[in-house]
């Protein structure tokens, strides 16, 4: 459909004056090119050390590394100080000894000594490890059930007998005609009876300590967990659900023979499924269930229910909820525990009785679209941050009520709220300190592009800045709290890693540098983060690659992030480096390159975040729109020159710019596309569009399937055949509406092995120099 430009598109390059061509061959093969970044930094145990992943080789996956003060470089680590490294070592800040699990057995550890000892191994692993209130005693899970062990006793004790399935039948309940009978005629059947009656009495006159056998049944059994004195057990039951999973074509397998595995379940009520939390006290061995039926708000009902006429008189009755896993102050006296409503519009935070078996509602957060925002996950089966300070009284969370994600503390004997931050920002990260005295908070408040760090005393409220330069830091401390592990970037600079003492206006020392020779010696883009104002009256940010004035072809090209819930228009390194890269390859062949963060994208508040809410397609589209108006206006750009790409969640914008809004843009390039959200997952696409069955009207506005007999401009549509996130299904349902339709201007480029996210250079290569192609054969042909 498309000419073939490639060549040419090279050879203009070279006039660019730049240092170095960008080929697509090199920039598509990622950080091979660009250079391993560091990852998943932390501390030692002791603090001496700093472990991380890193690539500098270029090798097959990463390694891990260790650095120590007064070391040149980073070091490689042996194999088996590696996976020490990565274990999760629990102990008391202020004692020596720790404890560990690894390949299912237990071990301790002195931090001083660094000497650790295998304390537990049996056949059957064991899991969930957790620190007793009392020192020396833990508690872990195995073969489903909860033990007890005490070091220095050595004593192991099983708390709990759990299993699945139901409980066994009696004799009598097996009752029948011939038992009967024999009964009846046989004086041996019935001593033998009276006999097993006699021992049973006197088994049960010495009735055993040992906890009795509670049956479950067949749902879904997890969130086990006990309370720092070993009294309790908390876990949930939930019914498994009756939808049925999607399956997925492979073509492309070992022994040549096609395979079908599950991959997901689409959205749909039936995935709402009722979930029971649960309590047993080892004192009573017994079980039972908390009652939530008196929480504020439990019976109201969505507004969207009022466009319905099946739905607005709806029988009053109590939502389905989620229970998450208790958190204890550190001697037990307290518990609490987040509840959501599995249609994500609900939030409550209780205080939990487990021996009275009550509650007590602390506060209650309603959003009409969905709950959501940094600290406060937006599916219901995740919990948000919420803990303890250190009087062990008063808790800490985030909440959206202004309409940002703030951090609150609540004292459960006075009952007094309050909230610590303030302002049109967001938390994005919360740490406590170890005397749980002070905060160490990520934010956004230079910048909604920014990642700074500051301290926060609960005492005084005061936002203390530490590393505030615009980009992106991700901070952790060391165990004595007197030295931060930084990882940081900026918009051309890659993550590296850094260390810095903790204080204010702290320098950097630079321990890593993994960016190659080749990636270095082209002089990368800083791209301009702007700001315009949507039609109605939000503003947007977006990033702005422009080309040399003299240099300009007044052509431009939107590219749109996927995820929804990302953000791309920010001072740090993206996540979206392969695209990066590609926009500079773009800006040097004269195109604008914009890149904007749409309404629902993260970063701008719940206003912001939640602005699609019942239309996908709305506002995220007429933001781009806008943002070529932008353009236009702004930069001299041709209306009739704009091409538009994305993939994922920009994939299906693309799709909705050039079915519902045709003339606005000549082409458009969709990479691994939703068509159609009834289609999608669940947790995902419920909280913005509902149910399919009760909310038809938003998806059917929402679906690009819909609109597919508007297409005009040229469409490119790529996807992989083996992605279990947008099935390929998707694709090939709106290629046969084009083919019913007779729309000719179109085509489906598909990868046999590639996934959601490719992983072959060759792939990337041959998808992005088809997108390429479109763009400079449809922008520039005039």
């Amino acid at each position: 459909m498309f000419k073939k430009g490639l060549v040419l598109v090279f050879l203009v390059c070279s006039f660019f004056g730049q240092s170095q061509v960008l080929k697509l061959e090199e920039i598509m093969k990622g950080e091979s090119y660009i250079g391993g970044q560091p990852t998943n930094g932390h501390w030692s145990a002791e603090g001496k050390k700093i472990y991380f992943e890193w690539n500098p080789n270029n090798e097959i996956d990463k390694s891990i590394y260790y650095w120590e003060k007064g070391m040149a470089s980073p070091q490689l680590a042996s194999a088996k100080e590696a996976a020490f490294s990565k274990l999760n070592i629990l102990r008391n800040p202020n004692l020596d000894l720790g404890y560990y699990l690894e390949n299912g057995a237990l071990y301790s550890y002195s931090v001083k000594s660094k000497i650790a000892k295998k304390l537990l191994q049996q056949t059957n692993p064991i899991s969930n490890l957790k620190l007793a209130f009392e020192n020396g005693v833990l508690f872990f899970e195995q073969n489903g059930n909860i033990l007890k062990y005490n070091t220095k006793e050595g004593t192991i004790l099983q708390l709990t007998n759990f299993k699945e399935g139901k409980e066994h039948q009696t004799e009598l309940e097996k009752e029948s005609f011939l038992k009967s009978q024999q009964k009846e005629l046989f004086q041996f059947i019935r001593d033998q009876e009276s006999k097993k009656k006699w021992n049973t009495l006197k088994t049960n006159e010495n009735k055993s300590d040992f906890p009795k056998e509670y049956n479950y049944g067949l749902g879904v059994f997890d969130n086990f967990s006990i309370n720092p004195k070993g009294n309790f057990v908390t876990f949930r039951l939930t019914d498994k659900t009756t939808s049925q999973s999607e399956k997925m074509e492979l073509f492309i397998t070992k022994d040549g023979y096609n395979q079908t595995p599950d991959t997901k379940e689409k959205v749909s009520v039936t995935n709402l499924v009722n979930s029971k939390f649960g309590i047993y006290s080892v004192a009573k061995d017994s079980v039972y269930y908390l009652n939530f039926s008196t929480l504020s708000h439990i019976q109201d009902v969505p507004k969207y229910y009022g466009l319905y006429d099946n739905l607005k008189n709806s029988k009053k009755e109590d939502k389905l909820i989620v229970v998450q896993t208790p958190i204890y102050n550190q001697d037990g006296t307290f518990a609490i525990t987040e509840i959501r409503s599995q249609d994500n519009k609900d939030r409550w935070l209780i205080k939990l009785n487990l021996d009275k078996n009550t509650f007590e509602e602390i506060d209650y957060q309603h959003d009409e679209a969905w709950i959501g925002g940094p600290g406060i996950p937006s599916y219901p089966f995740d919990s948000g941050v919420l803990d303890f300070l250190g009087d062990n009284e008063t808790i800490y969370f985030q909440s959206e009520a202004t309409g940002y994600s703030h951090l609150y503390t609540y004292n459960i004997k006075t009952k007094k709220k309050s909230q610590l931050t303030k302002g049109n920002w967001e938390v994005r990260d919360v740490i406590l300190s170890k005397d749980k005295k002070t905060f160490y908070l990520t934010t956004n408040t230079t910048h909604p592009g920014n990642r700074s760090f500051y301290k926060l005393s609960v005492s005084d409220g005061v936002l203390q800045p530490i590393l505030t330069n615009d980009g992106a830091y991700e901070v952790s401390l060391s165990p004595d709290e007197k030295s931060l592990l930084v990882r940081y970037s900026f918009k051309n600079k890659p993550w590296e890693l850094y260390i810095a003492e903790n204080k204010a206006k702290t320098a950097l020392q630079q321990i890593t540098f993994s960016t190659k020779e080749e990636f270095n010696k082209y002089p990368w883009r800083i791209p301009e983060v702007i700001e315009f104002k949507a039609q109605d009256g939000m503003v947007v940010h977006a990033r702005l690659y422009k080309p040399q004035l003299d240099k300009s072809n007044k052509a431009a090209i939107l590219f749109v992030h996927g995820a929804g819930y990302l953000q791309n228009a920010h001072n740090y390194w993206s996540n979206y480096h392969r695209e990066y890269m590609f926009h500079n390859l773009l800006t040097d062949l004269g195109f604008t390159v914009l890149d904007i963060d749409y309404r629902g994208s993260d970063g701008y508040g719940r206003d912001f975040r939640t602005g699609i809410y019942r239309f996908m397609g709305g506002k995220d589209l007429t933001d781009q729109i806008d943002g070529k108006n932008y353009l236009v206006k702004n930069l001299g750009i041709d209306p009739s020159k704009v091409g538009i790409y994305g993939g994922s969640y920009g994939g299906f914008i693309t799709l909705m710019a050039m079915l519902t809004t045709p003339k606005e843009f000549a082409s458009g390039a969709a990479l691994r596309s939703v068509t159609d959200w009834a289609h999608y997952n669940h947790g995902y696409t419920s909280n913005i569009l509902n149910f399919p069955e009760t909310d038809p009207i938003a998806y059917k506005k929402s679906s690009p399937i819909y609109f597919a007999e508007n297409l005009q401009g040229n469409l490119l549509m790529l996807h992989g055949m083996v992605d279990d996130n947008v099935e390929y299904k998707d694709i090939v349902r709106i290629s046969q509406r084009f083919i019913e339709l007779g729309k000719k201007n179109w085509s489906l480029s598909s990868y046999p092995i590639e996934a959601h996210g490719f992983k072959e250079t060759y792939s990337w290569v041959d998808e992005y120099s088809r997108i390429l192609n479109l763009f400079t054969t449809t922008l520039l042909k005039n």
